[in-house]
């Protein structure tokens, strides 16, 4: 939380210069306020959220108290009794949430098929190893350019990004709010020498993770084309994820 500015003691602001400033800087206080006297949840158990605000254009080109915007956290308060146990519990399962809306149900995350792990955690970085498109413990088969076309590929593609969905909830402890954005994404097409649509293939996963995660899924990403894949698989996709 970012906030600048005194308080005078009838509670105005100084430091401040224009109504959005004041504004923002209130809301800030009165937040750090709640919080330090206990009305407000854990972060993450409670479901807070943050959202940027931004000065008015005028403050935006003068720079006054170099705000550039500010992100104030929102959190569900003990005394609100306005919201019910299922609202908070709604707000604190947000990406479960958006994945049921569009009628997605993560399946328990694929085991190592060899010598590796599915995913390693390190600080607040996770790097899940590459998910194939397993429906069901089967994997789908094909090669493109030969037996499989490019909107299947696809298809097959949005299956490993729900397989790495599924991954980094068991790397986050059931909590996939604690996912904050996708890094980077790499895709391997299994297909023909001539064939050169591999990021339309790779397009499956990465339009999944924009779907759920709107802005926080954009991603880097490579998608190449190889010669085979495990189990005769289209497509298999790898990432990396920052959480908290």
């Amino acid at each position: 939380m970012v906030a600048t500015g005194n308080r005078r003691p009838d509670g105005e602001l100084q430091g401040v210069h224009s109504p959005c400033e004041r504004t923002v800087l209130a809301e800030a206080a009165g937040l750090l306020s709640a919080i330090l006297e206990g009305k407000y949840r854990d972060a993450r158990h409670a479901g807070v959220r943050e959202r940027v605000i931004l000065p008015c254009p005028s403050c935006r080109i003068t720079g006054r108290n170099g705000i550039q915007g500010i992100k104030i956290a929102r959190a569900t308060c003990y005394s609100d009794t306005s919201r019910s146990n299922q609202g908070t519990e709604m707000m604190a399962n947000a990406i479960e949430a958006r994945l049921a809306e569009i009628g997605i149900e993560l399946p328990m995350p694929p085991a190592a098929v060899a010598a590796y792990v599915p995913f390693v955690r390190s600080g607040n970085m996770v790097y899940v190893s590459g998910q194939l498109p397993i429906s069901s413990g089967a994997p789908q088969i094909g090669k493109l350019g030969v037996d499989t076309d490019i909107e299947t590929g696809a298809a097959a593609a949005r299956l490993c990004a729900i397989n790495l969905l599924a991954q980094i909830r068991e790397a986050c402890g059931g909590d996939l709010d604690r996912l904050d954005r996708v890094v980077k994404l790499t895709g391997f097409v299994n297909c023909t020498p001539d064939f050169t649509y591999h990021p339309r293939v790779v397009n499956g996963a990465s339009e999944l993770f924009l779907e759920v995660l709107g802005d926080a899924g954009r991603h880097a990403r490579s998608a190449v084309g190889v010669s085979s894949l495990p189990f005769g698989a289209p497509v298999e996709v790898e990432g990396i994820f920052a959480v908290s």
